[in-house]
């Protein structure tokens, strides 16, 4: 377990310095049609849990067949939001040989694995203008009698260094429930403890999670009106 929480860590690290370079490049000079923040531009009502998020304005849905995800359920991603489904096939060496293949192997392992979790699908805040994104992340059909929040908590817990959780439960517009949680995840590699949420529902195919994280907690509260979209709009497919 330390092993791989050092390596999430290091792959985290790098991967939000090189988030952070991207996003200098990229964000417009103040005053010169500087982009405002999704809380600002996306506004659309309340979220349906009565914590009074704004909700994103809807740029299109992940979920359904033909979709670029497709999932044991569906629900909409913000505009200018970009999904992409995730590759979990075994590309990175067998671990037995040069000591890169390890390194690619435990590497893989702790970014497309988190407990008894599978990341499915990526969507991406950085064409609206924010650094972070929504992760699905799928579990083994047969999980129908565990109860959600004990399977939220597993998944939480396999995150490594968190405090501070607060779970509820939800039901979406379509009548979909589940349990949700918000809580405190501290980076050892970059030294920073930031907010995330996540909300779980069970299928017949098995539990599904989707989780927002953020580059930090700023970037995390600017990205909340496109996680209570997929929350409210969450339907089965």
């Amino acid at each position: 377990m330390t092993v791989r929480r050092a390596v999430r860590g290091a792959a985290l690290a790098q991967l939000a310095v090189l988030a952070g370079l991207l996003a200098g490049c990229s964000q417009p000079a103040e005053g010169d049609g500087a982009k405002p923040s999704a809380s600002a531009t996306g506004a659309a009502g309340s979220a349906g849990s009565g914590k009074g998020d704004d909700v994103a304005a809807s740029g299109g849905s992940v979920g359904a067949a033909g979709s670029a995800c497709e999932l044991p359920v569906a629900f909409d991603t913000a505009k200018n939001w970009k999904a992409q489904a995730i590759e979990t096939g075994t590309g990175t060496g067998t671990g037995t040989g040069e000591g890169g293949d390890e390194v690619a192997a435990e590497l893989a392992e702790a970014l497309l694995h988190q407990g008894p979790f599978t990341a499915a699908c990526e969507i991406d805040a950085k064409p609206a203008g924010n650094i972070g994104f929504i992760r699905v992340w799928t579990g083994e059909a047969g999980a129908e009698a565990r109860d959600a929040r004990a399977l939220l908590k597993e998944f939480v817990k396999a995150e490594g260094d968190t405090s501070k959780a607060k779970y509820s439960d939800f039901t979406s517009d379509s009548e979909v429930s589940g349990a949700e949680v918000e809580y405190l995840y501290t980076s050892e590699a970059l030294e920073e403890t930031k907010k995330e949420r996540a909300f779980l529902t069970v299928t017949a195919d098995g539990p599904v999670v989707v989780h927002l994280g953020g580059l930090d907690t700023g970037e995390h509260e600017d990205m909340l009106p496109a996680y209570e979209l997929a929350r409210r709009t969450l339907r089965a497919t």
